[in-house]
């Protein structure tokens, strides 16, 4: 048996006696809301620069001149261009991504030989039932991602093609129909697959050793500590596939013809080192996002605990 099956983790407590499965799914879906707002408004200002440093060429120096030059252009308000698409679709992308984790989980479990419940996952099941997360997700991440991307890499110069991000879901599906809004979707799932797999990977193994040995909840530092490492531990693996779809994302129709064609096209012209582009600012939002992202999860499942 390898040391990945031997590893095991315990179960979150999804359920008590004391809670019914509608209120605990009410506040597993409006926790993730919260930690996704959190997350967007930490980390939206590291979102942009990583984005335009991945679809512009020579514009910018490094990712400080790319700060600098938007706050320049469009002064501090300029960090939060493109927020509002996330900001609104966050809350259904982490209600489906920690419900989707949790199915996995289940599948995990139902698919063991001696179907015990009640034993700890393993490792190689957590893996699973992360990158499993990443599939039904990925249906409403992709054309959010989309519709984020062509509002990020407007303000670098030329013509303002969007009013905003209603008007271009207006122009891309009149443009090329479901398909253009959904451009993007491979590579999204190509990223968000193995990266959700070490994002639980990480904050449950960092969760299982930070909890105190009497069992009480995990201390203020502690729960900024485990979430922000389980984003260092996603964005280490997920740049390059980032950076694809990025460009398949922002780029005109027809410029790719698909994801080898986009790896192939931007290793021809920029070199290797163009697919990690952005990993700067993607590793400098990693912690503090995500470290928001579990502390607003977490805080807002107690505040709700006292009131139903």
């Amino acid at each position: 048996m390898s040391t990945a099956e031997q590893t095991v983790i315990k179960p979150e407590v999804v359920e008590t006696p004391k809670t019914s499965s509608t209120a605990s799914s009410v506040k597993s879906f409006l926790a993730g809301g919260f930690g996704g707002m959190a997350a967007v408004l930490v980390g939206q200002p590291f979102d942009l620069v990583k984005v335009r440093l991945q679809t512009s060429e020579g514009i910018y120096k490094n990712t400080f001149d790319c700060f600098k030059q938007i706050i320049k252009n469009d002064g501090l308000v300029g960090l939060y261009r493109g927020m509002a698409t996330p900001l609104a679709s966050i809350t259904p992308i982490f209600a489906v991504s920690f419900f989707s984790y949790d199915l996995g989980k289940k599948m995990a479990v139902a698919a063991r030989r001696d179907k015990d419940p009640n034993a700890p996952l393993t490792l190689g099941e957590i893996t699973f039932a992360g990158a499993f997360s990443a599939v039904p997700t990925t249906l409403v991440m992709a054309p959010s991602e989309r519709i984020k991307v062509l509002m990020q890499i407007q303000g670098q110069g030329g013509e303002q093609k969007y009013k905003g991000p209603m008007d271009a879901v207006k122009q891309l599906y009149k443009e090329g129909g479901i398909r253009s809004i959904f451009r993007g979707t491979g590579a999204t799932l190509l990223r968000d697959s193995p990266g959700s797999a070490a994002y639980f990977v990480a904050y449950e193994l960092i969760k299982k050793g930070l909890t105190p040995k009497d069992g009480s909840d995990l201390s203020f530092g502690a729960v900024l500590f485990a979430g922000g490492m389980a984003g260092v531990a996603m964005w280490s693996i997920a740049i390059p596939p980032d950076v694809i779809k990025s460009r398949i994302q922002s780029a005109p129709a027809g410029t790719y013809s698909g994801m080898v064609d986009c790896v192939k096209k931007t290793i021809k012209a920029d070199g290797a080192s163009a697919l990690f582009r952005g990993l700067g600012p993607a590793m400098l939002r990693a912690f503090p996002a995500n470290a928001a992202t579990f502390l607003g999860v977490e805080y807002s499942t107690k505040a709700m605990d006292l009131l139903f």
